[in-house]
């Protein structure tokens, strides 16, 4: 569920370019300075929230205990990280949906049986979100200093 709602936020066009994380990593990733170690702080609590759900997966029986966290972690950033990539720099219409079957299909081949069945239906998040990319490029609310 995570990937599925990183995947729709890029698909939804939240940020003009992507995913705003994975494109100030790129920019600043050989940065040194606050802004490179922020970027940073925050790709590594998405990567640790990801390994969480990983271990939860595995204490509910979902995923065998030898699955390595850190490294599913890492497949599942590389994958959706990588979509972004071909989603913004060639455009490519294919590419979340590629992420999404390479996903699930990761998933499909380590759960154990108690596992839920995974689900082919995308993310929806709540009408009331709006996209910053749609009329403005402040956020909704967000004030004009005069």
């Amino acid at each position: 569920a995570l990937s599925e709602a990183w995947l729709s936020y890029v698909e939804r066009k939240v940020f003009r370019g992507g995913c705003f994380f994975a494109a100030a990593s790129a920019e600043f990733d050989s940065r040194p300075g606050p802004v490179r170690d922020r970027i940073a702080e925050v790709m590594r609590e998405w990567r640790g929230g990801l390994e969480r759900a990983v271990r939860l997966a595995q204490d509910e029986g979902h995923l065998p205990s030898r699955v390595d966290a850190g490294q599913l972690a890492f497949e599942l950033i590389a994958l959706s990280l990588g979509a972004n990539w071909a989603a913004q720099l060639h455009r490519d219409q294919a590419a979340l949906s590629r992420a999404r079957t390479a996903i699930r299909e990761r998933l499909r081949a380590l759960a154990t049986r108690r596992a839920p069945v995974l689900s082919s239906r995308r993310y929806r998040p709540p009408s009331s979100r709006r996209p910053l990319s749609s009329g403005s490029d402040r956020p909704p609310g967000s004030r004009v200093e005069s």
